[in-house]
């Protein structure tokens, strides 16, 4: 019956026995930056007023009685620590640099508003190139993306798993 999709040993193609006795899995990726444990709810990151509220940080009316917690987004502006990191080069880039950074941040700000946790970092001016940073990788790389969409050029991407940290350089 439903031996036929099964490997050997009765585990499906692809994937690995895990055999450990003591109910405990390494984890693969560590992010320091991932809150660890379940926070108490409701709680208000005291400096962006971000809602951690049924599980997840959002932006909604704070609660009376809130605790105080730092957001993970609020935590890696203050450590100075990005996840994401693109950066903007090119003859291309330099001769529409107002346009370009124009979507960069309307895509930062669109992520925002619907994802606290989604931020841009800053935005930093060196020798004719521009690195963006963020407080996530998917919000990197959805800059990333729009750019490449809007005006193709080159995209490159390298993912860190290690460090949770995602760097990408479009140039045209």
């Amino acid at each position: 019956m439903g031996t036929k999709f099964m490997g050997t040993k009765g585990v499906s193609p692809g994937f690995h026995q895990i055999t450990r006795h003591d109910g405990i899995f390494k984890e693969q990726v560590h992010d320091a930056y991932k809150t660890k444990g379940k926070l108490p709810e409701p709680a208000v990151c005291p400096q962006c007023s971000a809602v951690f509220h049924e599980g997840r940080w959002q932006w909604c009316q704070v609660p009376v009685n809130a605790h105080r917690e730092t957001c993970p987004a609020c935590h890696r502006i203050h450590d100075h620590y990005p996840a994401g990191f693109l950066t903007l080069q090119g003859p291309f880039f330099l001769a529409h640099r107002e346009e370009i950074m124009h979507l960069v941040r309307n895509e930062g700000e669109r992520e925002q508003a619907e994802h606290p946790l989604k931020r841009i970092m800053a935005v930093e001016e060196e020798d004719g190139t521009t690195l963006v940073t963020t407080t996530d990788i998917h919000l990197a790389r959805r800059i990333g993306e729009a750019i490449h969409h809007a005006y193709q050029g080159n995209l490159d991407f390298h993912y860190n798993p290690e460090e949770s940290l995602l760097r990408l350089s479009w140039e045209h």
